[in-house]
C-alpha cells in the first residue's frame, strides 16, 4: 500500500504505517528527501493538526466539555492534544473512545485535504501515561523471553499500543517482536532474535 492510498475499512492508518519486527518500515517516507521538502511537509502536517483541532473543538462544544486544544507536529506526524478536567469520558475504557475520536478527526482531515492523515489525538495525557505502562509490559515480556527462551504472546492491542511495544522491544538486543492476527484481536509476539 502506498502513502497516498486509503486504508480499507478493516485497517486503520496506524496499521498501514506500523513497523513490523525490526524492519523500520515507513521510516524513509517520514524522513523526507531534502530540507525544502521537509519544510513544506511540516506546514502541511501543521495544517492537518489545525483542521483536526477545529473538528475536535466543535465536538467539545456540542458535548459541552471544556478543554484547551494544542496543535503541533511531533515525530513527523500531526498531533492534537486536549487538556482539561472532566475529559475521561473522551478517553473511554482502555482508550476506545479516544481511538474512535481520532479516526473521526482523521476523516475530517481527509475530507478537507483529500490526503489520509496519520494524526495522533491525545486527551488528558492518556497516551503518554499509556506509553509508560506499555514500556513496562514490553520490558517484562523481554525479561521472560530472555529467561525462558520461549516466545511471549501479549494481549490484543490497538495499533498505537502495538507501536509503543514494538519500539521498546526493537531497542533491546537479543529479542524481536511481530504483530499477528486481525483487528480487534491483533497482538504482539515477543521472541528470541535469530
Amino acid at each position: 500500500m502506498t502513502e497516498t492510498s486509503i486504508p480499507s475499512a478493516e485497517q486503520s492508518v496506524d496499521e498501514v504505517n506500523e513497523p513490523t519486527a525490526a524492519t523500520g518500515e515507513g521510516d524513509a517516507a517520514e524522513t523526507g528527501a531534502g530540507t525544502s521538502k521537509k519544510a513544506a511537509s511540516e506546514s502541511e502536517l501543521f495544517a492537518q493538526s489545525e483542521i483536526a483541532a477545529d473538528y475536535i473543538e466543535g465536538l467539545l462544544d456540542i458535548l459541552d466539555y471544556d478543554g484547551d486544544i494544542d496543535e503541533l507536529v511531533s515525530g513527523g506526524r500531526p498531533v492534537v492534544e486536549v487538556v482539561g478536567g472532566r475529559l475521561q469520558n473522551l478517553v473511554g475504557q482502555r482508550g476506545a473512545t479516544l481511538e474512535a475520536l481520532q479516526e473521526l478527526a482523521r476523516l475530517a482531515v481527509f475530507r478537507q485535504t483529500g490526503t489520509p492523515s496519520r494524526l495522533l489525538l491525545d486527551v488528558g495525557g492518556y497516551r503518554a501515561t499509556r506509553r509508560k505502562e506499555l514500556a513496562a509490559v514490553a520490558k517484562n515480556a523481554v525479561e521472560k523471553v530472555k529467561e525462558h527462551g520461549e516466545p511471549v504472546r501479549l494481549e490484543p492491542m490497538s495499533a498505537f499500543e502495538r507501536k509503543c511495544v514494538h519500539d521498546v522491544v526493537n531497542a533491546m538486543s537479543g529479542v524481536e517482536s511481530e504483530s499477528e492476527g486481525v483487528e480487534p484481536n491483533r497482538r504482539i509476539i515477543v521472541r528470541p532474535a535469530d
